[in-house]
């Protein structure tokens, strides 16, 4: 799940089209070439051509959009096999099957549902236009920026 989210995360800053999103897409897809024998082509195939460009956009655009909708029945399939078989507490020796899950964990799952949903709307509302201003300059594979610094 987390891999999915990392990867998610990575493709949805390619699609602004910027030249800090365009230049990272360039470098950490480069990073796959060091695999032997299957990197050069696995390159290739992600970017759709020799370089990134408006097929990678595509598919950036493609997996964006869709996995999200995996990710979440991951994330559920894996609360539905936690609620099932339950989870180990150090601090609870007892057995866990005896305490009645019904009210608890549909109380707490709801509450941590709303809680995520309510920090992922704070952040979409307020915090929309915090990236880099290279990246509102349009991506150019001719230009590279001066200075190349992470977001953070």
């Amino acid at each position: 799940m987390f891999l999915l989210i990392i990867f998610a995360a990575f493709v949805g800053y390619v699609l602004p089209w910027g030249q800090m999103s365009f230049w990272g897409a360039t470098v950490i897809i480069n990073f796959l070439t060091i695999i032997p024998y299957i990197g050069s082509p696995l390159a290739r195939f992600i970017w759709g051509g020799f370089h990134v460009g408006k097929a990678t956009l595509t598919r950036f655009f493609t997996f964006h959009f869709f996995l999200p909708f995996f990710i979440s029945v991951f994330v559920s399939l894996h609360i539905i096999l936690l609620h099932e078989v339950a989870s180990s507490n150090p601090l609870h020796p007892g057995n866990i099957k005896e305490t009645i899950k019904l009210p608890y964990y549909k109380v707490k799952d709801i509450l941590a549902m709303v809680l995520v949903s309510y920090s992922f709307s704070e952040l979409i509302v307020y915090t929309f236009n915090l990236g880099h201003t290279a990246n509102y300059i349009l991506a150019s594979p001719l230009v590279t920026p001066e200075h190349i610094v992470p977001e953070w």
